[in-house]
């Protein structure tokens, strides 16, 4: 008897390919995002497209992914340290980047599991390693949460020693970091387009023309010229360069 398509649904995005490559080794797909299970299922993917690929059974794959209990969605540390008042003292946390673990169960099976396997991983740590060094981040998907531009930290065997199959599961480790890429660019944009506009930018130091409710004057230089004609009196102030 076969599963209903939304059941399908959720095997697929949570426990078969919970992870997404974005940027790195995937830059040149379109959309520039490469579904873990393109590498874990790439030898089953190739068979069964030559045989049909009709009775794919998800008991069959390479591997499944469960969420390890601890992942974070909020994390702020609270400073010890003695404040002004309790006001101060309220708003004193600090941000952690958040943290996600999912265990990869993945065990040979049948007659030649074992090089299956055997290529299956190499060709995974390869691609891992590859993407990590490009820069590349990850998806990583739970039924709770999606956790976007995270940062893979470890990929390790956390195999039972009783276990009669040795290393048959691995655990991968996220972080979600605090500042992004994007992140950084559009603080950067907001910035550049504040000096472009003529916006004041609040905190800058007088003598730049860049804070105060009048804004930008002229990108600052007359202001800065303006203070100078006022200290000389009514001389000018010459140009740079100049006699």
């Amino acid at each position: 008897m076969g599963i209903s398509a939304g059941l399908s649904a959720f095997k697929l995005a949570f426990e078969l390919s919970p992870i997404v490559m974005q940027n790195g080794i995937a830059q040149n797909i379109p959309g520039q995002m490469l579904p873990i299970i393109a590498i874990t299922e790439s030898l089953n993917f190739a068979a069964g497209l030559l045989e049909g690929g009709d009775n794919l059974d998800f008991d069959d794959f390479f591997a499944h992914f469960v969420p390890v209990p601890g992942s974070t969605l909020s994390d702020q540390q609270i400073g010890h340290y003695p404040f002004a008042n309790q006001a101060v003292a309220a708003n004193a946390v600090i941000a952690d980047p958040l943290t996600i673990s999912l265990r990869m169960i993945c065990p040979y099976r049948g007659e030649g599991g074992w090089a299956i396997k055997l290529a299956t991983m190499t060709a995974l740590q390869a691609a891992v390693k590859l993407h990590n060094a490009s820069g590349g981040t990850y998806i990583v998907a739970t039924p709770n949460f999606f956790y976007t531009s995270c940062v893979s930290r470890r990929l390790y065997d956390v195999s039972r020693s009783d276990d009669k199959q040795a290393m048959n599961t691995y655990q991968w480790d996220f972080e979600a970091p605090l500042l992004t890429l994007q992140d950084a660019q559009q603080a950067q944009s907001s910035l550049m387009s504040q000096i472009t506009n003529g916006t004041g930018i609040s905190g800058a130091p007088s003598w730049t023309g860049l804070g105060g409710a009048g804004g930008v004057q002229g990108a600052g230089a007359p202001a800065v010229v303006g203070s100078a004609q006022g200290a000389q009196g009514a001389g000018t102030v010459p140009a740079f360069g100049g006699s």
